[in-house]
């Protein structure tokens, strides 16, 4: 049983080792990632009169419109390098079981919006005037929110990724279903930097790692008829 956990582990650490060394190769997604959050918070910040009395109703929608957008750009470029080059082919054939195909696509992604978000957080709280002891609590909802997205983005790109307009049918099926997480990561972003007490909110939180277990496993039982089709 351990032997076969191991051996199911490597397989899914050698997808997300493929998918990082393709990306380091190229560097196409993840600067598309970067440059487009920091540019929503930029635009964000300079655009708006963010007073004392509103930035605390802006800035955790601003912090969330950054990170779905940006995740965004990089699930729709989660399996389209596999289906244009022919790689999606051969994983499929390959003695690997579909679910460590989604778990690695999923991680792989989780890494990539992570990076982002490592860099578009302290420069976040920098520009909203937030406090920095803030980022320890509010990097933890952003985690889960993340894997949230990540969780049933992979699942729609590799639906998605079979249809001409894939750039544009991934955004519309994916967006309504993450309303739960990006709501309730919102809120939580907002306790955090009111420094209101988290039990205040607990049942936000509770939504949102309902909404990751639940659609994680919803995802992994469903993968394999998707990429079968």
């Amino acid at each position: 049983m351990i032997g076969n956990f191991r051996s199911y582990l490597r397989k899914i650490l050698a997808i997300v080792g493929k998918d990082v060394a393709t990306e380091i190769r190229t560097k196409e997604m993840m600067s598309a990632m970067f440059v487009f959050s920091l540019l929503i918070i930029f635009i964000f910040n300079f655009t708006f009169d963010l007073r004392a009395e509103n930035v605390r109703t802006l800035a955790p929608g601003v912090l969330w419109v950054a990170i779905a957008f940006a995740g965004m750009l990089g699930l729709s470029r989660s399996f389209i390098l596999e289906r244009d080059k022919g790689v999606l082919d051969g994983l499929l054939l390959a003695p690997v079981d579909r679910s460590a195909i989604y778990f690695g696509k999923m991680l792989g992604n989780v890494l990539f919006i992570s990076s982002v978000e490592i860099v578009i957080l302290p420069v976040f709280v920098i520009l909203f005037n937030q406090s920095l002891a803030s980022l320890p609590k509010l990097s933890g909802v952003v985690l889960l929110g993340t894997i949230g997205l990540a969780g049933v983005g992979t699942l729609f790109s590799a639906m998605a990724v079979h249809t001409r307009a894939r750039e544009v049918l991934l955004p519309i099926m994916l967006f309504p279903v993450i309303v739960p997480v990006i709501l309730a990561a919102v809120r939580l972003t907002a306790a955090i930097l009111d420094q209101n007490p988290l039990g205040e909110v607990s049942h936000w939180l509770t939504l949102l790692v309902a909404f990751d277990v639940i659609f994680i496993a919803t995802s992994f039982m469903l993968f394999e008829f998707v990429v079968e089709e």
